[in-house]
């Protein structure tokens, strides 16, 4: 008998660690989660707040116009890249508070590329665009967050189509054509789409391995909130291109 109940003991006791280090992995999984997007709803805010001034200074200054109608705004433009490939390559050896500023920096600057975007589109295509990828995203990373089925087989063909769309817009810079415009649009809000809900469930697989390194889960929080910023980003201005009215 006493057998028995040591048995039925260690069983219990051993159920109630795995709930208790299940709960933990939970809490701890949310809280990353959470820092990623506190991460990227931050950048997004800064990102918008530079763009607004942008498109408010530019209205009434031929000087701000002038800058995104010259060829200088190919510098403008091409700017956060340089913060990209900055974040991806130093990563690991840059510290959690340096990573962290250049990201708000890198979110400045893409406010700052994006600040021509009111000089082109009206103001309500934009405000409309912006809601239909807030709603958009909110849906697919939840998606991506939720769902049983593994989504790791669309990564690479995800990414080939990113690569597609470059080389697709750099020749429609060239060609000028409508039809070729729209659809790379179309296709770029498909693929930014899926790029959402993928990275996502990428971004909560990866935490089981970042945990045992607290340094490493706070610096990928940063990394994470740049995947996920990208791709609203993206999303946006591929929605705005497609149904985005211009101004007279």
């Amino acid at each position: 008998m006493s057998d028995f109940d040591r048995n039925a003991s260690a069983r219990w006791g051993s159920a109630g660690v795995a709930r208790s280090g299940a709960a933990e992995i939970d809490q701890g999984l949310r809280s990353y989660m959470l820092g990623i997007y506190n991460h990227m709803t931050l950048a997004l805010a800064i990102s918008a707040l530079v763009a607004v001034g942008v498109m408010m200074l530019g209205r009434s200054n031929p000087l701000v116009q002038a800058l995104y109608t010259s060829p200088l705004r190919w510098a403008v433009m091409l700017a956060p890249l340089a913060f990209v490939f900055v974040l991806s390559w130093r990563f690991e050896r840059m510290s959690y508070s340096s990573l962290l500023g250049t990201f708000w920096a890198f979110a400045a600057v893409m406010g700052l590329s994006m600040g021509g975007i009111g000089l082109v589109f009206k103001a309500s295509s934009i405000v409309n665009a912006l809601l239909v990828t807030t709603i958009a995203f909110g849906g697919l990373s939840l998606y991506g967050y939720t769902t049983k089925r593994s989504l790791s087989g669309m990564g690479s063909f995800l990414i080939m189509g990113v690569i597609g769309l470059v080389v697709a817009s750099v020749v429609n810079m060239f060609m000028q054509s409508g039809v070729l415009g729209f659809a790379i649009s179309l296709v770029g809000v498909l693929i930014f789409a899926g790029l959402t809900a993928w990275d996502t469930q990428r971004l909560k697989q990866d935490y089981d391995y970042l945990s045992q390194d607290s340094v490493l889960l706070q610096k990928s929080s940063v990394m994470g909130a740049l995947s996920l910023y990208l791709n609203f980003i993206n999303m946006f201005q591929f929605i705005l291109a497609l149904t985005g009215s211009k101004e007279d």
